[in-house]
């Protein structure tokens, strides 16, 4: 992109003084030349050469607006899928955490429990605290297990979309 800027700037700066020669041609008027017609040869062949670089500078211009508008379009969608990922790892980073706080209640309810029968205390409500915290953590687990599998087809989906169009350009190559 630079490279493209820096010719862009030297096919500027040949056009100023292709100008300002010819301007300085047209002053000199033919006095200065004792061939009127060598000196017309040489102007006409000077505005070509400038309309051959003009030519060529808005081509290069038309290119850098071309490539500038692709790596725009590349930009955003690299940031679509960042931000697309960043939510994908925001859900099972909140599933995570769930699972460990569940899994904290059941290992505390699970102690309580050995607790209780070791003074052979049978507590019902123990047990059934400790059934239903276990019934939570597996539902928990479930949900992190359904957001990471999510982020990993999230991650996955742009690298298979890419595929598949470079796979039906050299199908039409």
């Amino acid at each position: 992109m630079a490279e493209i800027d820096e010719l862009q700037q030297r096919i500027a700066g040949a056009l100023d003084r292709i100008g300002r020669g010819l301007g300085a041609l047209d002053v000199a008027g033919p006095d200065r030349s004792g061939d009127i017609y060598a000196l017309e040869a040489e102007i006409k062949a000077t505005r070509a050469a400038l309309e051959d670089e003009r030519t060529a500078n808005a081509q290069l211009e038309e290119r850098v607006r071309s490539i500038r508008a692709r790596h725009e379009e590349k930009l955003a969608e690299m940031q679509a899928q960042t931000e697309q990922a960043a939510r994908a790892l925001e859900t099972l980073d909140g599933e995570l955490q769930k699972l460990r706080a569940i899994n904290d209640e059941l290992r505390r309810s699970n102690t309580a429990l050995r607790e209780a029968n070791a003074e052979g205390l049978g507590a019902p409500d123990l047990i059934n605290a400790s059934l239903q915290t276990e019934l939570e953590a597996l539902r928990a687990d479930r949900a992190a297990e359904s957001a990471e599998a999510r982020a990993v087809l999230d991650a996955l989906e742009p690298l298979l979309e890419a595929a598949q169009q470079d796979g039906s350009r050299e199908g039409r190559a």
